[in-house]
């Protein structure tokens, strides 16, 4: 059971008698033999997600050469710029550069970020259906984005209003439900779900109302592309402060896996096993709304990826955060570059929005997942 394989893990280990030598060597096998498939998984997703990124970055109206990309690409760095000879025109450097490479980058920084905050919500609310955008986070962002695309507001933000814009609309939306869910200053799953799906909607109709205003029929357009996900626009200046909130958003949610273990199994085994559980579960409420927003604000609303990625990792390596984690960052960045991908090159030249592509995608993986009795969507097997 769950419950048991995490006891196992997080209390003291208990003195061993002579008798329990078998079994001890017995399980250290075990163990031995899952630390080499977790890290041969975890190769072999690594040589995806390079493969990934050079099969990207070669498809489009122009084709190019992987070895082509890759020297383009490195012929940018310091240690590398010197050794390369320039054999391609400068088109192709600008193709690449300044348009597709950023636009790849995007993608997996996103796809981490959504994949991330999936696999800590779902642990913080103990809720299988649980995603990113359950606390109502995207639904603040698409009003300040749709004031922004519609009306021009923050205009002395030049560039950068859209995304600052949606970024204070999804720290507001933070907010709120933060507030909202707190009695006596603890705060409770249920009352964070409510107050979450409570804003989302209220949210939801304010956007609505603000779309109905638009004065061009061209920005509802561009309003509505943005809500569903969107990488278009991807520029260097956009990825690295996503990337410095992932990167350090993660490392404290490792150095933290085994709490995230300990959510598992409810809050009165955290409270004996010595877990805050208030103030962590107000920690992990905090860094799932900055990494949310802060990647709704670069990409807008992509769908399915920190809802489906989860459960796809659990079934690779089973439910230890340690784990899930890495496993979740990488195929979460494959499956938003693909679908990046698919949305460009499906109807090009015109663009399909990447919600549509990962919807498309995650409600058959969904149904596959209902058809499967040996799946339990807490995320253990029976």
């Amino acid at each position: 059971m769950k419950e048991v394989f995490l006891l196992e893990q997080l209390l003291p280990v208990r003195s061993l008698k002579k008798g329990d030598n078998d079994d001890i060597t017995q399980e250290r096998l075990i163990e031995r033999k899952a630390k080499r498939r977790f890290q041969l998984l975890l190769l072999l997703f690594f040589c995806a997600l390079v493969l990934s990124i050079t099969f990207a970055l070669t498809l489009g109206p122009v084709k190019m050469s992987p070895i082509t990309v890759w020297k383009i690409a490195l012929s940018h760095l310091p240690f590398f710029g010197d050794y390369i000879d320039v054999n391609w025109s400068q088109a192709q450097e600008r193709i690449i550069w300044d348009i597709r490479l950023p636009r790849v980058l995007l993608g997996a920084v996103v796809g981490a970020g959504l994949s991330v905050v999936g696999v800590v919500i779902q642990a913080l609310v103990r809720n299988s259906l649980a995603d990113p955008y359950i606390l109502g986070i995207s639904s603040g962002s698409s009003v300040a984005a749709t004031l922004v695309i519609l009306f021009g507001a923050l205009p002395i933000f030049g560039q950068y209003a859209l995304s600052l814009g949606a970024f204070i609309g999804a720290i507001v939306a933070m907010v709120a439900v933060y507030l909202l869910a707190q009695v006596g200053g603890r705060i409770q799953t249920t009352r964070l779900l409510l107050a979450g799906v409570a804003i989302s909607m209220i949210l939801s109709a304010v956007t609505n109302f603000i779309v109905t205003l638009a004065p061009k029929e061209s920005g509802i357009r561009g309003a509505m592309f943005w809500m569903m996900g969107s990488l278009a626009g991807a520029k260097w200046e956009y990825i690295m402060i996503p990337t410095v909130v992932v990167l350090v958003g993660t490392f404290y949610l490792l150095f933290h896996s085994r709490s995230l273990n300990v959510l598992l199994m409810g809050e009165e085994a955290a409270a004996t096993l010595g877990v805050n559980i208030d103030s962590f579960r107000k920690i992990l409420i905090i860094i799932s709304s900055l990494l949310t927003g802060t990647v709704v604000a670069v990409s807008g609303s992509i769908g399915f990826i920190g809802l489906v990625v989860p459960h796809l990792v659990r079934l690779l390596i089973g439910t230890d955060h340690k784990r899930v984690l890495p496993f979740s960052i990488l195929i979460g960045m494959i499956l938003v570059i693909w679908s990046d991908v698919c949305a460009r090159m499906l109807l090009a030249p015109q663009e399909l929005p990447i919600g549509v592509v990962t919807a498309l995608c995650g409600g058959p993986f969904f149904i596959w997942l209902l058809r499967r009795s040996s799946y339990s969507f807490g995320g253990g097997s029976k």
